[in-house]
């Protein structure tokens, strides 16, 4: 039996204008207020998954390697080393216990938590590395519009060294396995519109959205951000994905939102799409959310 928890190490701000992209601040500014520099408050939500053999993270929030002066620009509130403390004092886990890490994409805000220190070493020395192919070899060569988004200096030399020691799974295709271990499956599918080959990962129960539908506010198709690198395509990976989430009963998980942390999916029309049982942080006692 799996046991999953979701993990709220820090939070960030970001431009509420670039975060909807098209909409109108009339409109999504009721969904979710912005301060006085138009930004809007976001989680920076990780999951864990426990099965009898494996300790599974997917994602790995910000981090703390930025500095003072990028912290400010985008309200960074944390500790030092987030995602280890939320770890240890939530969980009662050692970094050494973490045996898988999956990762959605590369941008800072996902991937932030993986190091830790100036030579920005990997938090977690036996964890295995699920990353799409496709999508590292997109983030090394960025276009100038979302080069700012990959810090390659970060986690190119992290990646590399698991690779060398035999610890980094390279997915490959729109969709397949991740983990396959004794009953237990997690598979994975892609979205393009956000980043290429952004890795969305699923299992019977849940399926983490990342930044395809960073909040609930993001359900309706036309809600968009500004951030994607393809607008249009995210448009019609989210109408992909919601068909495939009523098909197989899902759950999503949403990787920014404050307020909530998933729900399911309604279908009212062909281009007209629904959050429906918003499930609250506010309700959740500790961090775990089923067994």
């Amino acid at each position: 039996m799996k046991k999953y928890s979701i993990l709220h190490p820090a939070v960030f701000k970001l431009d509420g204008g670039a975060m909807f992209g098209i909409i109108p601040k009339p409109l999504w500014s009721k969904k979710i207020p912005a301060d006085d520099l138009n930004r809007i408050q976001l989680s920076l939500r990780v999951m864990l998954i426990e099965t009898k053999k494996r300790k599974i993270l997917i994602d790995t929030g910000i981090g703390d390697y930025h500095g003072k002066k990028f912290d400010e620009r985008f309200g960074v509130l944390g500790t030092e080393n987030p995602l280890i403390k939320s770890l240890r004092e939530q969980l009662n886990l050692q970094p050494e216990s973490i045996t898988d890490l999956i990762v959605s994409h590369l941008h800072f805000d996902h991937v932030g938590g993986l190091g830790g220190g100036e030579t920005h070493h990997c938090l977690f020395p036996k964890a295995k590395i699920h990353l799409h192919e496709k999508h590292y070899d997109y983030a090394l060569n960025p276009t100038i519009r979302d080069a700012g988004s990959f810090h390659q200096e970060y986690f190119r030399p992290m990646i590399e060294d698991k690779n060398q020691q035999g610890l980094v799974h390279w997915l490959s295709g729109e969709e397949g396995i991740v983990i396959e271990d004794d009953g237990d499956l997690i598979n994975f599918k892609c979205s393009h519109g956000h980043t290429p080959f952004l890795v969305h990962p699923y299992d019977e129960k849940f399926i983490y959205m990342a930044d395809l539908v960073p909040t609930a506010a993001h359900v309706p198709l036309p809600w968009v951000m500004g951030y994607d690198i393809s607008p249009g395509i995210t448009t019609k990976d989210k109408k992909r994905f919601f068909d495939f989430i009523i098909e197989k009963n899902l759950t999503m998980i949403f990787e920014h939102d404050m307020e909530y942390w998933g729900s399911s999916v309604i279908k009212r029309s062909e281009v007209d799409y629904l959050s429906q049982s918003e499930l609250k942080v506010s309700d959740l006692n500790g961090p775990q959310i089923f067994q």
